[in-house]
């Protein structure tokens, strides 16, 4: 059966790419739905598909973590993989489509689990904002602090694979302003929030040469990511089953010293424990046994 993925917020669920993309269950946040009923949530979930993987962003309300940790605690279950993600949330959203579309597939659990860390490397998510001033969670330099505060100021961040920031012109960037796209072949999802800018479409995607790009609801929580609501949100991925398929399964796999999940990468992703590393061999002195 099918391993099941849960978001902690509608605003991580994107329609599905094909028939064959499975969807999301959305855990509600302590605030709106009370712990027994939770608990029956989750319980159902398990008896359905067995495992269970939740996506929960490092934003999220301190709550909402220490919710799933008591869910899973109480029921006392090691198929629940709580899985932390830095993405901004329409980057987040695009991880969580892209487990669905792993979900189906021959992979593990813990495979599965493990490879959220491996994905987030291949999605290119940014935003133009119409200001910087309190842009926390990407580096913002002094000159550009101050320029945010400017009226007509438009920025292009990436907040990752690898952070950037350039100030866009009347007609985009221009030279080295541009933003380092990928490698690879995308797709493009946009989200247009209170700002009032073709950038995304004019000047990004056929600079890092999208295939196609598809629109999306600005999710609620992307404002107070940014900083603001002056804000178009875009995230590159790899939408290609196969291409997915093939990426996750060239990646050795190990398996879990404590709780026995296969893995890849170098940690666990439903205990959390990290893959130990060998250990030198011992020198022995000259002259020695």
């Amino acid at each position: 059966m099918p391993t099941a993925i849960a978001v902690t917020s509608p605003d991580l669920v994107l329609p599905p790419t094909d028939p064959q993309t499975l969807p999301a269950a959305v855990l509600p946040g302590p605030g709106t739905r009370p712990l027994d009923a939770a608990l029956a949530d989750v319980q159902l979930l398990l008896e359905r598909h067995g495992h269970l993987i939740v996506v929960c962003p490092a934003t999220a309300p301190p709550a909402t973590e220490q919710r799933l940790h008591a869910v899973r605690a109480l029921l006392e279950s090691d198929r629940i993989a709580i899985v932390r993600t830095d993405l901004p949330p329409l980057g987040a959203a695009v991880l969580v489509r892209q487990l669905r579309q792993l979900a189906c597939c021959d992979f593990s659990p813990g495979v599965l689990a493990s490879a959220a860390r491996l994905l987030a490397h291949y999605v290119y998510a940014g935003a133009v904002l119409g200001s910087v001033a309190r842009l926390d969670h990407v580096p913002v330099g002094l000159g550009s602090h101050l320029k945010g505060w400017l009226p007509g100021a438009h920025f292009a961040v990436l907040a990752g694979p690898a952070p950037q920031l350039v100030r866009l012109g009347s007609s985009g960037p221009a030279g080295s302003d541009a933003l380092t796209g990928p490698e690879f072949g995308t797709d493009l999802v946009l989200a247009r929030g209170q700002l009032q800018t073709d950038w995304p479409t004019a000047v990004l995607a056929p600079r890092w040469q999208v295939r196609a790009v598809q629109e999306a609801a600005l999710p609620e929580s992307s404002p107070r990511w940014w900083g603001t609501g002056k804000l178009v949100e875009f995230a590159a991925y790899l939408p290609d089953l196969p291409v997915l398929h093939q990426l996750v399964s060239s990646v050795r796999r190990e398996t879990c010293h404590w709780c026995r999940m296969e893995l890849i990468g170098d940690r666990c992703g439903f205990c959390a424990a990290p893959l130990p590393t060998a250990e030198p061999t011992p020198v022995t002195p000259a002259g020695h046994p």
